[in-house]
């Protein structure tokens, strides 16, 4: 395996040590198969339909799986059921967020416009763009980040999602399935590679010197060609090298604690207590809570934390801590409201000739 290309299949992690609900058994997958997890009253031959949409696979899938009796499946056994044997078909990400320039295979981006797989979405030193797939997974790409959209189908029967990003280059932060439906495959390829699962809150950062990798919620696998699996658990990060050697599991530093935001005449500030074992902070500025749509992004090394907004309307600041590893942790955040724009007797912002709002004072 070449060391700078390391693959981690998905893998349904969170079901070995966390409740499952009943509506959410599509468990990730492995290598080329779907996993589900069986619940009761569950047949081969009910999940042969449900899933490859023909009821004849069934002996299929009792064999594979080593299924002595199709109509007794074990409950919670991990079913493997081939993606050659699933009927996909086309999908498409929707840009649901986007500021600054953004481009797919060289054109422009635009807020509600459509990205197809095999594309290459490009961010510039300003840009950040929200791809929403069609099973509501988020995918948010902050500046200087280069992804080929590898794979993006969906399952014809279900709602899930079959989708691979190759990232050459930057970051990308995911919510994936955050409606608890399950994942059919969710992956992130990287000189090391992770993958997401249900619920998770996954961060990838690549560079030249190896690969970062955080989980907020849920659980997810690394996988290097120097060892065996990592597992990352609810709030740990790993960072690995560029040879694919683990640097060893560690615990994302805590939140800070953030003051409310202050209104000054250079913009926000907010204070926050250092944090123990931070080299730096990056603070962030989105529009939602969630910290999907990202508008500013920037790293610093001591508080306080300072920062404008993009508009009007309410905005989140987002203060998180950098270990020397370069490893995030938690988030604090805190909301603040945006900036004056020039209005008419309606109400109505008054735009510039280039289509940008118009900005009567800079804090």
């Amino acid at each position: 395996m070449h060391p700078f290309r390391i693959l981690c299949t998905v893998t349904f992690l969170c079901g070995l040590l966390l409740p499952m609900s009943a509506n959410a058994q599509p468990a990730g997958a492995k290598g080329d198969d779907f996993l589900y997890r069986v619940v009761q009253g569950d047949t081969l031959g009910d999940l042969a339909q449900r899933y490859t949409m023909n009821f004849s696979n069934w002996s299929a899938l009792q064999r594979i799986n080593g299924i002595d009796d199709p109509y007794r499946l074990p409950i919670a056994k991990l079913l493997r059921i081939p993606f050659s044997m699933i009927p996909l078909r086309e999908s498409a990400a929707r840009v649901l967020h986007l500021t600054g320039q953004a481009s797919a295979d060289g054109r422009a981006l635009s807020s509600g416009s459509s990205v197809q797989e095999g594309q290459t979405v490009e961010t510039g030193p300003n840009g950040f763009v929200t791809l929403q797939l069609s099973d509501e997974s988020i995918v948010s790409i902050p500046p200087s980040t280069s992804v080929v959209v590898r794979r993006l189908r969906e399952f014809t029967s279900v709602g899930l999602t079959d989708s691979v990003f190759d990232m050459k280059a930057g970051t990308i932060e995911t919510q994936v399935a955050p409606n608890d439906t399950g994942v059919g495959r969710f992956e992130v390829r990287t000189p090391v590679s992770v993958t997401g699962v249900r619920g998770t809150r996954l961060r990838v950062h690549a560079t030249p010197e190896g690969s970062r990798s955080e989980v907020v919620t849920g659980m997810a696998g690394v996988d290097g060609s120097a060892a065996s699996e990592v597992v990352l658990r609810r709030q740990q990060g790993v960072a690995v090298d560029s040879l694919g050697k683990s640097l060893g599991v560690r615990k994302l530093l805590a939140a800070p604690r953030l003051s409310p935001p202050v209104r000054g005449p250079g913009g926000w500030s907010a204070q926050f207590e250092p944090v123990d074992g931070a080299a730096s902070y990056l603070v962030s500025v989105a529009r939602d809570p969630e910290g999907g749509r990202l508008v500013s992004r920037q790293r610093i090394d001591a508080p306080p934390a300072r920062f404008a907004a993009s508009g009007p309307g309410t905005h989140y600041v987002f203060v998180r801590a950098l270990d020397a590893a370069g490893i995030g942790g938690l988030d604090a955040h805190e909301a603040f409201e945006g900036a004056f724009v020039l209005s008419d007797q309606s109400g109505t912002p008054v735009l510039a000739g280039d289509g940008s709002l118009i900005i009567v004072a800079d804090y």
